[in-house]
């Protein structure tokens, strides 16, 4: 059975967030909110983890999966990006948007997409995700709590409990966080390309 954390809001209690972080660390599966929608994460080295998020959404080994940063000097160690766009990317940071960017070494090669060799990256605003992301010290690899067939996210923590109990190992809950997934950017090939539009607006990379 999944463990239950009711984290507060603004002031997640360091306990709390030092029992979260231990599970992604013995290879836990966790679900977590974000600041546009509950995410699933583990630690980039976690097979089992990850091989749990494929089945639980469906996933082929084309999708591309999201390391979640802390801040802009983790993210920069993890993808390659020009000066171009750099200025781009970190006024744009933390909040609701993914970029696709082609990977350093220090991405497993699991978490690749096959043929580009490239990896999601974001930077969240929301404090609970802030405070196990500085915990932990390293990014969650993450995908958004989508399940197959469904339209929208589930919202809420014990829905997130109740469907997934026997599958994740902890549901983070601090809240409601919205139902609308990031704005997704390709920038791999150095111009930017919508893939999805979401919570950010994309105005900023298509004018």
């Amino acid at each position: 059975m999944a463990r239950y954390f009711d984290v507060h809001p603004d002031n997640p209690q360091p306990r709390s967030i030092h029992q979260v972080v231990d599970l992604v660390r013995q290879d836990g599966l966790i679900a977590y909110p974000t600041d546009s929608c509950f995410a699933l994460g583990c630690r980039m080295g976690s097979k089992d983890a990850l091989d749990r998020i494929r089945a639980i959404r469906h996933l082929d080994d084309r999708h591309h999966f999201t390391l979640m940063c802390h801040d802009f000097a983790q993210l920069g160690q993890f993808v390659q990006i020009n000066n171009a766009l750099f200025r781009a990317v970190k006024s744009s940071t933390p909040g609701p948007y993914t970029f696709i960017l082609p990977a350093t070494r220090e991405v497993p090669r699991r978490l690749l997409h096959p043929r580009k060799k490239t990896v999601g990256v974001r930077i969240t605003s929301h404090v609970t995700a802030q405070a196990i992301l500085a915990e932990l010290g390293e990014p969650l690899v993450s995908s958004t709590l989508l399940l197959p067939g469904e339209k929208e996210p589930m919202t809420h923590g014990w829905e997130i409990k109740e469907a997934l109990d026997h599958q994740i190992d902890a549901v983070v809950d601090s809240g409601e966080c919205g139902t609308e997934p990031t704005t997704v950017i390709d920038l791999s090939d150095g111009v930017p390309e919508v893939l999805r539009a979401g919570a950010g607006d994309p105005a900023r990379f298509t004018d």
